[in-house]
């Protein structure tokens, strides 16, 4: 039970003993809460989500929102916790948000009709990390190693099986394909327990630090044919590269492909409360940048419109209108 509904509970029993009506308290009365499904903690969902919290709760005494962020398994599963109702909100990778709404791929058969873009935030490069001594500088060249390729429910397990799929590969390509969170596999590349981890996030990542910093490590290229078929193909994921330097003992780019992370809802949810958590975000966008390296040098307008494949919310679409922003932009 809340603090809040304690009281209220308190009031009321007060009111009834004295015969008296009940008018609520002012501050007791109007807080209404949202939650934003992020992923696993190492990874840049979790702080995207808690930073998006942030800027709103400050002005919560204003609007009465009060946000949440929780870690989950990651995209997929923030997809589905949105359609039955148990998030209001999620991060996303662009590519699970579009075939989330299109009833393709994993979600063929829950078709979201009612799934509705935010914003977008920071490109994401598919990142795959080898063991030095795994002689592995190519993804082919993973072929019979020991791979994680992410716990079910995650973007980057679903991006590894199209990958896989692209290139005429399966699972059992890998002598093993293990499902550790984003958490665990750093600490599995360095103890020897797998070859290679995968992870489509955010640079410079943690976890990524991590692995490159414990142990002799080396940035995968995912270049090849089938990727730029992928990429050719859908409009979701775009070459990328992972600059080199930015990790220990990785002096070279890193050539792969990508998606960008994305915040999504439900047409359900009011539009009031989009309409705060968008106006919470660009009007303190400064501050925004500064709470993680991922977010310094995202554009506002391009947050409107890149990689946003399902229509815009009505209370994004509110705000960016208001705010002059919007331009191009998928629409309800």
């Amino acid at each position: 039970m809340t603090i809040t509904k304690l009281f209220a509970g308190a009031g009321l029993a007060v009111a009834l003993a004295a015969g008296t009506a009940l008018v609520a308290p002012e501050a007791v009365a109007q807080d209404r809460f949202i939650t934003i499904g992020t992923g696993g903690v190492t990874g840049v969902y979790y702080p995207a989500g808690g930073a998006i919290c942030r800027l709103v709760n400050k002005d919560r005494r204003e609007h009465g929102v009060r946000c949440s962020a929780e870690s989950t398994g990651g995209s997929i599963y923030n997809l589905n916790a949105i359609q039955q109702g148990e998030i209001e909100f999620g991060v996303v990778q662009s590519d699970w948000q579009y075939h989330a709404y299109e009833g393709t791929s994993q979600f063929e058969g829950k078709k979201n009709e009612k799934l509705r873009a935010v914003f977008s935030l920071h490109p994401e490069p598919y990142t795959v990390v080898a063991r030095a001594d795994a002689n592995a500088r190519n993804f082919e060249e993973l072929r019979g190693k020991r791979v994680n390729v992410g716990n079910p429910g995650s973007g980057q397990r679903g991006t590894t099986e199209v990958l896989l799929s692209a290139m005429g590969w399966t699972m059992s390509d890998f002598s093993l394909a293990s499902e550790l969170r984003p958490a665990e596999q750093a600490q599995a590349l360095c103890d020897n327990k797998v070859d290679a981890i995968v992870y489509a996030v955010g640079h410079p990542n943690g976890s990524i630090q991590e692995a490159t910093t414990a142990c002799d490590t080396v940035l995968v290229n995912v270049a090849n044919d089938a990727v730029s078929k992928l990429v050719s193909d859908n409009p979701y994921y775009a070459e990328a590269t992972i600059p080199g330097g930015m990790y220990r003992n990785n002096p070279d780019d890193a050539r792969t492909f990508g998606v960008r992370a994305t915040l999504v809802t439900s047409a359900d949810t009011p539009e009031e409360h989009v309409y705060v958590l968008t106006k919470a975000v660009f009007e303190n966008f400064a501050d925004f940048q500064q709470l993680h390296p991922a977010f310094a040098s995202l554009d506002r307008k391009e947050m409107t419109q890149a990689s946003l494949s399902v229509p815009l919310h009505p209370g994004a679409e509110r705000y960016f209108r208001e705010a002059g922003l919007l331009n191009g932009a998928a629409q309800q």
